[in-house]
């Protein structure tokens, strides 16, 4: 089965600014794909590419096998779009607005949206400029559930939202998740940890991965070890091994990839002698750190070299 959603190389610039810079990835079919980063790192961008509300500097992206720069019209009528900044006719109440959605989208599943309103507690007849942000956006999900996308494109959907709102859309969200593919942008991991199938990590513009979660969550371990005596870290420790530190007698780093009992005899042999290795699994947050860490880390060291070459 072909890809949902798929970019090759795909560039945005405002001017000198890069905003994504030839992100290639892909999101499978039936896949909750979280698309994660910092604010600022090009996921709205991104997003947006794909929806073809911006063009793309270069590169191309493909939703449903169409070209991104092509979708307009029909082309709408298997995809959703929700953002945290969901543009609404604000004087429209809420029974108004499905009913004015409905005749656009030949899939629009009647029972399907009274379920939605039922489990959303919409309130029908009040205007939607009328009501709370988390309301509103429970009025969107409602509105673009009910035609049974197969592809559904979220934009921090979530943001600003209290607790008990995000969780209630969430599992409508999940309600509906076997019959399509959910592209979901956020910058709160555990939101994403909870239910996403697959990850991206955008940085400055820069899909620094993209893999499986369950995958990604076996490629990371955090060491430690613990020694005789105090230790001093060599220089030339395998490029996985990230953000290594030493104190007193203890060393530790992130393995960035674990491969079962290869990677345990690869670091017994590098501290022979010590009294104990652990290998721990981390939490989605401290995989994300640890690599942005030793992102920058990298990137300062260029900025060094370069410096010192133009000097």
């Amino acid at each position: 089965m072909a890809d949902a959603i798929c970019t090759e190389r795909l560039s945005k610039r405002y001017g000198k600014t890069t905003a994504l810079d030839e992100v290639t990835f892909s999101v499978p079919a039936g896949a909750i794909y979280g698309l994660v980063g910092a604010n600022g790192a090009g996921k709205t961008t991104m997003l947006k590419a794909l929806m073809n509300i911006i063009r793309p500097t270069s590169g191309r992206a493909r939703v449903l096998e169409m070209d991104s720069t092509s979708l307009a019209g029909r082309g709408f009528e298997q995809i959703g779009y929700v953002s945290e900044n969901q543009e609404m006719p604000e004087g429209m109440t809420v029974a108004a607005l499905l009913e004015y959605l409905r005749p656009f989208y030949p899939r629009w599943d009647r029972d399907l949206e009274a379920r939605l309103v039922r489990q959303f507690d919409l309130p029908l007849k009040r205007k939607l400029k009328h009501l709370s942000r988390g309301m509103r956006m429970k009025a969107a999900f409602a509105s673009s559930l009910a035609y049974r996308p197969r592809v559904l494109v979220l934009d921090e959907p979530f943001s600003g939202l209290d607790p008990l709102v995000r969780d209630e859309l969430i599992e409508g969200l999940l309600d509906q998740a076997a019959e399509m593919t959910i592209l979901l942008s956020s910058h709160d991991l555990a939101e994403i940890e909870s239910f996403a199938s697959h990850i991206g990590f955008l940085e400055q513009g820069r899909m620094l991965f993209s893999d499986e979660m369950a995958v990604l969550k076996e490629r990371f371990r955090e060491v430690t070890v613990t020694l005789d005596g105090p230790h001093t870290l060599a220089m030339d420790l395998p490029a996985a091994w990230l953000k290594p530190e030493a104190a007193d007698c203890v060393v530790r780093f992130v393995h960035s990839d674990f491969r079962g009992e290869a990677s345990v005899a690869e670091v017994s042999a590098a501290f022979a002698g010590a009294r104990d290795i652990s290998f721990d699994a981390m939490p989605l947050r401290s995989i994300f750190l640890a690599i942005a860490r030793a992102e920058r880390t990298q990137r300062q060291a260029a900025g060094d070299v370069a410096g010192r070459v133009d000097a």
